[in-house]
């Protein structure tokens, strides 16, 4: 029972998706970073509805689509990670020192920094999205619907990352969003589910792969790749900047993370040769 708990609790945590109300007992909390790529698949699940409606049922212009595809994430999310990566951007670009950088992540005050890297975000994240749009509109019809689940993909693989690092890299501090889940979590038992997302999410891309091609296994590869070198700058700079991980740095990380793979998918489906 109390799995089911944890389930609502990710879910009404970590996206805008009504939930019943529950009590968040320490208990409940314990299995929390199990159910975070779930949120995930309704993200991706939202995206390639929203993409295939604009586009294929509603006939709206590939830009018109990708301008409120970009808006889409932060609505099924609410904006949590977003808010973690404004706070980042502003105490990354304090230059201060590692109790000064700290201390600006828990400013709920918003910074010139914070406004800037998030405009140059949205236009980057509006970019890569148009380019999805026109992909999907030039495809052949009844042809590439691939291109429609693979978004959802590392919307998944993202969480189970951005989970991991929660319950495996050290907390920068003992108080705090991050912190509290690490410490109340099944360490072992999360990290093993959170690995088990990860091999469902690599074994759904090499059965795609199968029936799409080498480019597909290309496409797959190169934007699981770079999720984990984002994966990696991220613990290298979550310890160096800030001694460990904070809420706030998980939330960066998962936006880079989305952004990056979206832009690998697109720059490869264009380069690549994908088929249609």
């Amino acid at each position: 029972m109390n799995g089911i708990y944890s389930c609502i609790i990710a879910i009404s945590m970590y996206s805008k998706i009504p939930m019943p109300t529950v009590e968040w007992t320490q208990e409940r909390m314990r299995y929390v970073m199990c159910f975070f790529p779930m949120v995930g698949i309704v993200e991706g699940l939202v995206v390639g509805a929203w993409f295939y409606a604009g586009l294929d049922v509603l006939g709206f212009a590939p830009w018109t689509t990708a301008l409120v595809g970009t808006c889409v994430p932060v609505l099924v999310t609410g904006g949590i990670h977003m808010d973690g990566f404004l706070d980042t951007m502003d105490a990354l670009h304090s230059y201060g020192g590692r109790p000064k950088k700290l201390e600006i992540l828990k400013d709920p005050h918003l910074g010139a920094f914070a406004v800037i890297s998030t405009a140059v975000y949205m236009m980057l994240y509006l970019g890569a999205a148009n380019e999805y749009a026109l992909l999907l509109a030039s495809r052949q019809k009844g042809a590439g619907m691939v291109l429609y689940a693979v978004p959802l993909l590392f919307f998944v693989t993202e969480r189970a990352l951005s989970g991991l690092s929660v319950v495996w890299f050290p907390p920068a501090k003992k108080d705090g969003l991050a912190a509290g889940f690490a410490r109340t979590s099944k360490k072992k038992l999360d990290r093993l589910v959170l690995v088990l997302w990860l091999v469902l999410c690599t074994a759904l891309a090499a059965a795609a792969c199968l029936t799409a091609g080498k480019e597909a296994g290309i496409l797959a590869a190169s934007v699981g790749g770079v999720q984990l070198l984002v994966f990696g700058w991220y613990y290298r700079m979550s310890v160096k900047e800030f001694g460990g991980i904070t809420g706030d740095l998980a939330g960066c990380f998962l936006q880079i993370c989305e952004l990056a793979s979206f832009w690998v998918l697109v720059i490869l489906v264009r380069t690549g040769g994908f088929v249609l």
